[in-house]
């Protein structure tokens, strides 16, 4: 299990867009289960007038399913700290599907399964669900890897 913490180390995401909680199960180079409570203090919901739709953002809840699978991409390959290792990228992603609503209170789950790796890359699948319903599907996402060095200017890009 990886904590908040744990995950800032892995990924480049900071708060208001880590939007993961924790990791709760992993097979490197399989699968996993990680998970983000949405709650009413999201930034999505700031100002917010009483009786508005409070629906979670679709582009959020793929974003945070993204940052699951981008987590998965590497855990084969542990960074030390994503600050000197290596940044998931993301590269395409398709076959999304919808189901209900997220709202706040409600606990994505998301899954992840690795379909496919090669050096510099990785496929995946899997789906987010809230009480054991699912509520995003996506078939197939394509997650590149970079040195972080190489995106900040600290060392030339080859």
């Amino acid at each position: 299990m990886i904590d908040n913490e744990g995950l800032r180390r892995l990924l480049p995401h900071r708060p208001p867009m880590l939007l993961l909680d924790e990791l709760r199960e992993a097979v490197p180079g399989e699968s996993l289960v990680a998970v983000k409570a949405v709650t009413p203090a999201e930034p999505c919901y700031e100002g917010l007038v009483p009786g508005a739709d409070d629906a979670y953002p679709p582009t959020l809840l793929i974003e945070s399913w993204c940052q699951a699978a981008a987590l998965l991409a590497l855990l084969d390959s542990p960074n030390p700290d994503v600050l000197s290792g290596r940044v998931a990228l993301f590269g395409g992603i398709s076959g999304l599907r919808f189901g209900r609503p997220v709202r706040p209170g409600d606990l994505l789950v998301h899954r992840a399964r690795l379909s496919r790796l090669f050096g510099d890359a990785a496929m995946l699948t899997g789906t987010a669900d809230v009480d054991g319903e699912t509520v995003l599907e996506v078939e197939q996402i394509v997650v590149a890897f970079r040195p972080a060095g190489t995106l900040t200017g600290a060392e030339p890009a080859r």
